[in-house]
């Protein structure tokens, strides 16, 4: 051992802290990463300010980012509440402003809750809270006093029917319930005043004020007209002298309670309306002996006329006729009966027509009489309506007046026919009141109609984004709620009407403008399409980029529909023009074939109609006949080519005997001392061979791939195809330079056919492509049954009924064919599992789930035995043993499915 004292090794130099270990309580020297998050955890309990977390959160993402991970979700929390006060400040401005303004629109308060939950809006936390719980306050006060407006004017209503009522009963039923009517008056008004002076009033929507103030005015008529009534009425009943009532049933009353007769509904209601010029007047009581003394003088000249006609005497006849005439105008009233009915007919018989008259008058007045009974009387048990009532009651009315010109009039037959129409005009009266009260609604709704169109005209007429269709539509909607808008009187639509026209012209004022300018630049495109479709060459990229612009106009500024399909059809017109003649050129250029086209489009016809067969034989037959044509028209192309080089040659030659022949004669002659140059000889023509190239939809002409050079080799291309000749191109770019040759002496190409029609092209390809799959099919079909034909071989032990090598396909020779014959033929015996899995290996298919432990144990039991002939090597060996095997169900699946892989490789 050495005495060397032991020298001790320097202490390591203690790591120094983080700046940040002791703010975040160690977390950047803990030891593992679940100590380090557990720590930035505790950390965060405390409520770090935002700017210390960043700082952890830099430092700490690049050494541990799953601690960093509750630092980053802290710092997005933050982010989003400072984002979320934002928000909530801008929205609580915009309910403050709704809430502060005089009018409060109920559509902009539910519009606010629904925009401010779309931006993000923290609604649930303060200040928003209170606000939208203010809103929907305010909403509901403006609600309750739209609907206390339409308690009101049913309230109205009533009260009108009630004293409507009174003025059918007695007068002093009506003075009775005169002081309650008066408070019940007066309670409505203060309610309707009330509603009136409420702060929320303003924001009511501008059709119910209207109401309100129709209901009103209504009531205070009926109201201001009874009350004079009942007050007439009572002094009426105290002082005799003092005048009746207006109201009929009480004037009646108290005309009875004076001891005067009471005047008949008829006779006011016939005075009333004017319906006929004479009144009827109660008849007075008439002097028995005037009576007699009257029946005594008409009896005497009616003997008279009677015993003058039945004597023939015309003159006496005549006077006696006469006499009678003059007798009925005094007593003419007394009579009735059947003695007015002999007066008449000896009238008749003496050949007057004054009786007549007035029997047929009465005929047509009783007719009338039974018309207007029956008009309350439908046997459909249904009255007509007002409109129908009151045309049908005029005409009753005209039609008695007329049967009373120039006869005498018949009271008692006027009595029933006024009182059945004053019993009919009922219906008219109730219909007249409906119709009164509809006109005034309409009239409100249509004032509050053109305020509303001029609030909307402020307000959106300019849209803000463009957006004319907006625009359009609701001018249309305006459009038809005015249309739509009720029934109102001539001089109140005529009053209506020009500030309607005047709102609704300000409102599209805009829109107009806007669609002058729009019309003014679809001419102009217009015009760009003429110009377009008249160009000789079509640009289909400009005429794109010119419908691309009709569109957006379109979509942009609307028009009238029958207009803008005028517009449309003009700009379509020279373009579709255009387009028509570009296809009639392609299609007469595709339908002029030449005879080749022709001849291979006829083959290809027939290899579509052997492919529908579905005869393989047929279809090669076919396809070889197709092969042929092309193959005809390469062998004319070499014919015409040779041809040409001929005819090139013999011209070559004819210059140079020509040349030679005109020198001579030059030096014989000594004509000129300076020889004249010889004619250049003609070049021959190159005939032109028409290549198949790649511009045919699906055809690409494949290029063998050059390898890339070195750059940079002096006397060497970048493309790496040699080196460059000094004096001119490459050698080997035109032939092998070791011949010696240059232009001339390379090997000519190839001449191949010329170039299809596209017609004959696409049918030959398209013919060609469905022959193969019909080919193809009719393989897999034909694989397919022979497959079959295997497994019922197998399962019925019978090797006659084994498929031929043929049909089995190339993968099966005879010798396999013979090996499987046998294990057809021969007693089922042995276990094919493993074979079955060896099978299923070498064809790659799945193996069911409860053989895949014993497909697994295989594989690694190959995977030890190194010479051994892969599955793949071996399947025809193995499906002679699983053939030699007892056939069931699952083991034909399984054979068949690694069959139908196997011989189709």
């Amino acid at each position: 051992m050495s005495d060397a004292p032991e020298v001790n090794p320097a202490p390591a130099k203690a790591s120094e802290p983080h700046p940040l270990d002791a703010l975040t309580g160690g977390a950047f020297s803990a030891a593992t990463s679940g100590e380090r998050a557990a720590r930035i955890r505790d950390w965060l309990a405390t409520q770090p300010a935002p700017e210390q977390l960043q700082d952890v959160f830099k430092e700490l993402s690049a050494r541990d980012k799953g601690a960093a991970r509750a630092v980053r979700e802290r710092l997005d929390e933050i982010r989003r509440a400072k984002g979320q006060e934002a928000i909530a400040a801008e929205w609580a401005d915009k309910a403050q402003t709704l809430l502060a303004a005089s009018k409060l629109n109920i559509a902009d308060a539910l519009a606010w809750q629904r925009d401010a939950a779309k931006a993000g809006a923290p609604l649930s936390r303060e200040p928003l809270s209170s606000l939208k719980v203010q809103l929907a306050e305010r909403v509901k006060v403006i609600e309750d006093l739209q609907h206390r407006v339409q308690v009101q004017r049913e309230a109205a209503v009533l009260l009108a029917q009630r004293i409507e009522v009174l003025s059918t009963k007695s007068w002093r039923d009506a003075q009775a319930a005169l002081e309650l009517l008066r408070a019940d008056v007066g309670r409505w008004q203060e309610q309707a005043q009330e509603l009136v002076s409420d702060t929320a009033w303003p924001s009511v929507e501008a059709r119910f004020p209207p109401l309100l103030d129709a209901s009103r005015t209504q009531l205070l008529v009926v109201w201001e007209a009874f009350q004079p009534a009942v007050a007439q009425a009572s002094a009426a009943a105290e002082d005799a002298a003092a005048p009746l009532p207006p109201v009929p049933v009480w004037a009646d009353e108290l005309r009875l309670a004076r001891g005067l007769p009471a005047e008949s509904a008829a006779a006011a209601s016939a005075g009333a309306t004017k319906a006929s010029p004479r009144t009827a007047a109660p008849k007075a009581k008439v002097d028995p002996e005037v009576r007699d003394k009257a029946l005594e003088s008409v009896r005497e000249a009616l003997a008279k006329l009677e015993q003058a006609t039945a004597q023939g005497h015309g003159k006496a006849s005549a006077g006696a006729a006469a006499a009678l005439r003059s007798v009925l105008k005094h007593s003419g009233k007394y009579i009735e009966g059947p003695l007015e009915q002999q007066v008449h007919a000896a009238l008749v018989a003496a050949g007057e027509l004054e009786g007549w008259q007035r029997w047929s008058a009465d005929q047509v007045r009783e007719d009338l009489v039974a018309k207007a009974e029956a008009l309350l009387k439908r046997p459909d048990g249904q009255a007509l309506g007002g409109r129908k009532m009151q045309e049908t009651l005029r005409q009753l009315r005209e039609q008695w007046k007329q049967s009373d010109q120039g006869g005498t009039p018949n009271h008692a037959l006027w009595k029933r026919f006024d009182e059945a129409c004053n019993a009919a005009h009922k219906v008219v009266e109730a219909w007249l009141d409906k119709v009164r009260a509809d006109a005034a609604e309409h009239k409100a709704q249509r004032v509050a109609l053109i305020g509303e169109l001029q609030a909307w005209t402020q307000a959106n007429a300019q849209p803000a984004d463009g957006d004319w269709k907006s625009v359009n539509r609701a001018l249309h909607q305006f459009a038809d709620r005015w249309r739509d808008g009720g029934h109102v009187g001539e001089k109140i639509f005529a009053e209506l009407q020009p500030q309607w026209k005047q709102a609704f012209a300000a409102a599209a004022a805009p829109l107009e403008a806007a669609q002058k300018g729009s019309l003014a630049r679809r001419h102009a495109m217009i015009e760009e399409a003429v110009a377009l479709g008249a160009a000789p060459q079509l640009r289909i990229d400009a005429v794109k980029a010119l419908q691309q612009r009709w569109q957006a106009e379109a979509q942009t500024v609307p028009l009238d529909r029958k207009q803008e399909q005028k517009l449309w059809d003009a700009f379509r017109k020279p373009i579709d023009e255009a387009f028509n003649r570009k296809s009639a050129d392609r299609d007469r250029a595709a339908t002029e074939l030449s005879a080749r086209d022709r001849v291979v489009l006829e083959a290809s016809k027939a290899l579509e109609a052997a492919n529908a067969s579905g005869d393989a034989q047929q279809i090669r037959t076919a396809m070889s006949a197709l092969e042929a044509a092309l193959r005809g028209q390469a062998e004319e192309a070499n014919a015409a080519a040779s041809e040409s080089n001929r005819a090139s040659s013999q011209d070559g030659q004819a210059p140079s005997a020509a040349e030679s022949v005109a020198k001579d004669a030059t030096a014989d002659e000594g004509a000129s001392a300076e020889e004249a140059p010889a004619a250049a000889p003609k070049a021959a023509p190159k005939p032109v061979v028409a290549v198949r190239g790649d511009d045919r939809p699906g055809m690409k002409k494949d290029a063998a791939a050059v390898p890339a050079g070195r750059p940079g080799r002096p006397g060497e291309r970048k493309d790496g195809r040699g080196p460059r000749d000094a004096n001119g191109p490459r050698g080997d770019r035109f032939g092998d330079r070791d011949r010696g040759g240059r232009f001339g002496d390379r090997a000519p190409l190839e001449p191949r056919g010329p170039r299809l029609g596209d017609v004959a092209f696409r049918a030959q390809r398209e013919a060609l492509e469905h022959a193969q799959g019909a080919l193809r099919k009719l393989a897999a079909q034909a694989h397919g049954e022979a497959v079959t034909q295997l497994l019922s071989a197998w399962e019925r032990r019978d090797a006659t009924q084994l498929p031929s090598a043929q049909e089995l396909g190339g993968q099966v020779n005879a010798s396999l064919r013979n090996a499987w014959s046998q294990a057809v033929s021969a007693p089922a015996a042995g276990d094919a599992s493993e074979a079955l899995l060896r099978l299923e290996m070498a064809a790659d298919v799945p193996t069911p789930a409860e053989q895949l432990a014993a497909r697994r144990a295989l594989q690694l039991q190959l995977l030890t035995r190194r010479n051994d002939p892969a599955p793949v090597q071996t399947w025809g060996q193995d499906a002679a043993r699983v053939l030699q095997s007892a056939s069931d169900a699952a083991s034909a699946r399984r054979l068949q499915n690694a069959l139908k892989v196997l011989l189709r490789k």
